[in-house]
């Protein structure tokens, strides 16, 4: 065995391109491309100049990483929803959410029949349907939910191009909803609907993590997964990532998990590995078999993204007309929860950043549903 397909040499190198994108993503650049596509790129130019393995000379570390470290690092950011403490957010905040994530998931269906990506795409066409719903509706946990189920994340080129495009799209959203507000205000008068909180945010940020802590999460992600594991061979037809994630919801709820520190430092981490190894299956020199490819991904995306606007403001508008308010939660659906916080700073609506991160937590509960729901349909 040479150096370079030794586990715990590859293991280190891909721990220290997770390292490299968190200190790449706080830069201004950086944070514009996310710390999670710059581990992709990173870890794929070392792949490609033969420092670790790539798709072609895969080794068993990427399969382990695949089949169990992707799967348990879902399970870990699951245990940050908090079902009960979502109603703080208030009615016009829930019903907006719901309500944009069922147009997320209409626009996917109506981009599909206008676009018929699966002439271009192929089969591989109904599971990024399915990923694109997740993460338009709570973000990248549900995207990559689906991707593991159907092992998509093993195409490493066209795994990554769907994660660029989305990164493209969600990057021009932002931009989208930062001028609707004042857009929108000139031609349907708004009204501004008030929903104070009392909690501080920083109470809903991850604590640092302590031995006890590290103890049960070890535990609890270890015996969830297997516990699901075994309750997919007695229910087939349901994903086992999906009962994963009913668990993790479940266990959300009580106080003694919600207590334990670091699960979504923890979860994070192993996401960005995950994302390491998916670099690592990028072979540049298939780059080109994505340029028909990457223009219908894109189109695909854009237009989905597009209706979704369209239905949440048309529908937000009749229902509240507070634009701000529907413009966050709209960031909150297609960026998630981390850019709906932003938009409401930039707002100065100090009593929707509260809500915008418990609606956040609400995507993640429902958007692998929503996915699966999706590739079920088509």
């Amino acid at each position: 065995m040479s150096f370079v397909s030794n586990p715990i040499y590859v293991l280190g190198m891909l721990s220290f391109m997770v390292i490299l994108s968190i200190y790449a993503g706080k830069t201004k650049l950086g944070k514009q491309l996310g710390a999670a596509l710059l581990v992709i790129l990173f870890t794929a130019v070392i792949a490609n100049l033969k420092l670790i393995p790539s798709a072609s000379n895969s080794i068993d570390l990427y399969h382990v990483i695949f089949k169990y470290v992707a799967p348990i690092s879902i399970f870990y950011l699951l245990l940050n929803i908090n079902l009960s403490s979502i109603k703080r957010a208030g009615l016009p905040m829930i019903s907006l959410f719901v309500i944009g994530s069922l147009a997320t998931t209409a626009g996917i269906l109506l981009s599909w029949v206008i676009l018929s990506p699966e002439n271009i795409l192929g089969e591989d066409a109904k599971i990024i349907a399915g990923m694109l719903t997740g993460t338009y509706t709570g973000g990248s946990v549900n995207f990559n939910a689906v991707a593991l189920e159907y092992g998509f994340q093993k195409k490493g080129i066209l795994y990554a191009g769907t994660i660029a495009v989305d990164n493209v799209v969600t990057a021009f959203w932002i931009l989208v909803t930062l001028v609707l507000p004042m857009l929108l205000s000139r031609v349907w008068q708004g009204r501004v609907e008030k929903n104070k909180t009392e909690k501080s945010k920083d109470d809903f940020f991850d604590k640092d993590m302590d031995l006890f802590s590290l103890a049960w999460l070890t535990f609890l992600g270890l015996t969830s997964f297997y516990v699901s594991e075994i309750l997919g061979e007695y229910f087939p037809q349901i994903p086992s990532i999906l009962i994963l994630t009913t668990i993790g919801i479940g266990l959300a709820q009580s106080k003694f998990i919600s207590n334990l520190k670091g699960s979504h430092n923890l979860g994070l981490y192993l996401v960005y590995l995950f994302l390491a190894v998916i670099g690592a299956y990028c072979e540049f020199n298939a780059v080109y078999k994505l340029k028909e490819v990457g223009l219908m991904l894109l189109l695909f995306t854009s237009f989905a993204v597009f209706l979704h606007g369209v239905i949440i403001i048309i529908i937000g508008g009749f229902l509240y007309r507070d634009w701000q308010m529907i413009a966050i939660v709209s960031q909150a659906n297609v960026g998630g929860g981390a850019s709906a916080i932003a938009l409401a700073e930039t707002f100065e609506r100090k009593e929707l950043i509260l809500p915008a991160i418990l609606v956040g937590t609400l995507g993640n509960a429902l958007g692998t549903y929503l996915g699966f729901f999706v590739i079920y349909v088509l």
